[in-house]
């Protein structure tokens, strides 16, 4: 194998599109479940036998037609919606004497006579959109109007259906989801891959439980257990452990959309991190799904809630606030519940809420109405939009001391607090409701008509023994019937394991999101979830004790032709580590990570300047970035404290979050900005010297054993012969540079903090460091493979 530095990937191979609209039913694979064709190939692409409205139909009314005929009342054009069959059907013109869609008559049908229409003012779409249909998708819609039209419910407001789980001949798998996987694999003429080398099985394994790769006692450990059940040891060991708890926590952030700072132009200091710790406790302890959203969402409200259940809705309070002198006090107040309003859509229903903020959702039944009745479950804060002051603590909020924290609230480290207590803002409910209204056009001084605590009827009508509180709105959330929550959940789960969710767009189960590619296994993975009690760690284990989980990367020109992104799961995914894993791994593998769990935020290295340069002027704390020192300089990524205007700039060049606003799937780029970082971030560089340094002092003097101990640690496996000696001759290299003074060791050995012992011969250490330094940028070693 030979070394592969990181880079940006070459463009995957480009996938023509050929349309074969012909009834070639003979040569197409066919779903045995539905009797609809199966093609993720758009080279051999064919029209279903039985045209299916959710996979095939939908999509495409969703993309070219709701804009003017999808469910905005306000938007429709030419009288005609095509959201329900009911709407479809009907008459349309002022004699009534012509329909859109007739089922099973194409000559009756204007929409079939309109999308194949040459005449400009009669196609559809109109050429003015800027959209159009390809001659497969007409044909689809033909042929679906031809065998009758039929509507269905959008997949993923209808409650979970336990699916039949599909036989299975062969030998290969372990659990109900390679059933699933290998059914859909045979389908489309595709075989699993072989079951990934131990090493490799390990890595992948710790860095998705635990954010960090194994240590070499762990791989020794892992690869001399040749009990059948080692591997399941081994992640129940890391579902225990802290590490794993601190991992969840990082994701979490994202979606609380936590931050150090209030945000906006001054952006002043908060303290919130006792609810950060609340967070890393609550994972540790393995907080039920359904008790760890209930606490964040309406603590304050359970019977005789404990502070540490009020201490949980500081979730609500982490989005941003001003203190910026001449804004509207309200006009932000209203900004702040509509973040909240938000935030329960993206994170908990992968709804697109604010989309129905000015108008009826465009693509989605979620009336503007209804927008303003979820937005009026949290309107009932005793909150201001301005705050007074830099000092000023916004209300509402709960005030956490150290006796608290050596008691009720021992998961708390104040150790590094500079406070004896701390005010952190939680949720408080008004004595007397807020009255909430439709505001016209989402603008806070145009209220319209009251509306009253309730949910989307599409979704789940709200039952009346609910309080019309965010208790109730909790309690609606983990109904038996409800056709979202668990899915949205477990399809994190399994994005946070594969990479890309069953429903890639993990944000939208809407209309405009991705279809499942594997919707059974969906609704059995969800329904599994709910009835076993919400537990996040043994579906976790359970996805990871998997055999689709277990297999390698290979990828081979036969499924870079059928599924070239990897949809049907023939292979695991080769990821990039995140922002936080790649530098908590350079710290890890050269043993500065300091393992302190919780506490205040810390500051570790950050290019000069920025915070001055971009400070808004209201002076404070955040005017000015002062760096840690000693051992917080290298805590975890997850303690990195997180200025909102100034997000640290390493991780955002590795596509972290802003939190900003909820987000629960970050991007995913590659740009040389991130190659930079890896060779230039004093963090890496430092570490890179520690790792040389440990390696020259625990290692025999040969080069070939140190080399080998360096790359062991960052990669988890040992190097090839031909790695070793490709990796010997650069550090020959680096050496002669350090001796002809190209290099001048004295200089690099001093970037970061960490001090070299004068008896170490700094020329080798320097061609050694600069050597680990490399290993640390290959692909491998930023990849979890």
């Amino acid at each position: 194998m030979s070394l592969r530095f990181y880079r940006s990937p070459l463009l995957r191979p480009h996938i023509k599109l050929a349309l074969f609209i012909a009834l070639l039913t003979a040569s197409c694979n066919t779903d045995t479940q539905s009797g609809r064709l199966v093609s993720v190939n758009e080279n051999t692409k064919t029209l279903p036998e039985v045209v299916d409205f959710t996979f095939d139909v939908k999509p495409i009314l969703s993309d070219r037609c709701f804009k003017c005929h999808g469910p905005d009342k306000n938007a429709i054009e030419g009288d005609l919606s095509l959201f329900t069959a009911e709407d479809a059907y009907k008459a349309l013109g002022e004699q009534k004497d012509h329909f859109a869609i007739v089922p099973k008559d194409t000559e009756q049908s204007t929409l079939v006579e309109r999308i194949y229409s040459e005449d400009t003012n009669l196609q559809m779409p109109p050429p003015e959109s800027n959209l159009d249909l390809s001659d497969y998708e007409k044909a689809l819609l033909t042929k679906w109007v031809e065998q009758g039209a039929e509507f269905k419910p959008h997949w993923a407001f209808s409650p979970p259906v336990l699916p039949e789980v599909p036989e299975k001949k062969d030998d290969w798998g372990t659990n109900e989801i390679d059933h699933f996987i290998y059914a859909k694999l045979q389908q489309n003429g595709l075989a699993p891959s072989e079951k990934a080398a131990p090493e490799k099985l390990l890595r992948r394994i710790s860095f998705d439980l635990t954010g960090l790769p194994p240590t070499a006692a762990q791989l020794e450990h892992f690869l001399n257990d040749n009990s059948e059940d080692a591997l399941e040891k081994h992640i129940d060991a890391l579902l225990a452990s802290t590490d794993h708890a601190e991992h969840m926590a990082a994701e979490w952030m994202d979606i609380a959309r936590y931050a150090d700072t209030h945000g906006y132009q001054d952006d002043f200091e908060r303290i919130m991190w006792p609810w950060r710790d609340w967070v890393i406790h609550a994972f540790k302890e393995n907080l039920p799904y359904d008790e760890f959203v209930t606490y964040q969402l309406a603590g304050d409200l359970l019977p005789n809630a404990t502070m540490e259940q009020i201490l949980a809705t500081g979730f609500n309070r982490n989005h941003k606030i001003t203190g910026e002198a001449g804004v509207i006090p309200e006009e932000y107040r209203t900004e702040y519940v509509a973040d909240r309003t938000n935030t329960l859509g993206t994170a908990f229903l992968g709804l697109t809420l604010e989309c129905a903020r000015c108008h009826d959702h465009k693509y989605d039944p979620v009336s503007q109405e209804e927008h303003f009745e979820l937005f009026s479950f949290f309107n009932n804060v005793p909150e201001v939009g301005l705050m007074p002051s830099l000092d000023a603590i916004p209300e509402p909020y709960i005030t956490v001391s150290e006796k608290d924290a050596n008691g009720i609230l021992d998961f708390i480290n104040f150790q590094k607090s500079p406070l004896k207590e701390v005010p952190v803002m939680v949720m408080k409910e008004m004595e007397k409701p807020r009255q909430s209204f439709i505001l016209d056009r989402g603008a806070y001084d145009r209220p319209t008509t009251e509306v009253f605590p309730k949910t989307p009827e599409a979704v789940l009508p709200y039952a009346e023994e609910h309080p019309k509180n965010r208790l109730g709105l909790a309690q609606w959330l983990f109904e038996k019937e409800h056709p979202l929550t668990a899915r949205v959940a477990v399809n994190r789960l399994w994005q946070r394991m594969f990479g890309t969710g069953i429903v890639s767009t993990s944000n939208d189960f809407g209309n405009q999101g991705a279809l499942p590619t594997h919707p059974d296994l969906l609704d059995y993975l969800a329904l599994k979830f709910q009835n076993e009690g919400w537990n996040i760690n043994e579906m976790l284990k359970y996805i990871a004790l998997s055999d689709t989980y277990q297999q390698s990367t290979t990828v081979t020109p036969e499924l870079l032709e059928k599924d070239p992104e990897n949809k049907l799961l023939a292979r695991a995914p080769r990821l990039r580590l995140s922002a936080e894993m790649i530098r908590d791994q350079a710290l890890a593998v050269s043993g500065l990570l300091n393992k302190e769990v919780g506490g205040p935020s810390v500051k570790p290295y950050q290019p000069e300047g920025i915070w001055e340069e971009t400070t808004g002027g209201g002076g404070g704390s955040t005017a000015s970035y002062i760096q840690s020192t000693g051992e917080d300089l290298y805590r975890k990524s997850l303690y990195t404290f997180w200025k909102r205007t100034v997000p640290p700039p390493n991780m955002m060049t590795f596509d972290a979050s802003s939190r900003d606003i909820c987000s629960v799937k970050r991007q995913e780029t590659n740009t040389p900005l991130q190659a930079l970082v890896l060779l230039n971030d004093p963090q890496v560089i430092e570490a890179s010297r520690v790792l040389a340094l440990n390696a020259l002092t625990t290692q025999e003097q040969s080069i070939e054993a140190q080399i080998t101990y360096v790359f062991q640690r960052a990669t988890s496996r040992l190097p090839s012969p031909s790695e070793l000696e490709s990796l010997s001759k650069y550090y020959d290299a680096m050496l002669a540079q350090v001796q002809e003074e190209e290099v001048r060791p004295e200089d690099y050995l001093k970037i970061g903090t960490y001090e070299v012992p004068e008896a170490i011969d700094k020329k080798v250490l320097a061609a050694l460091s600069l050597t680990s330094h490399t290993i640390l940028n290959l692909d491998e070693t930023i990849t979890r493979g």
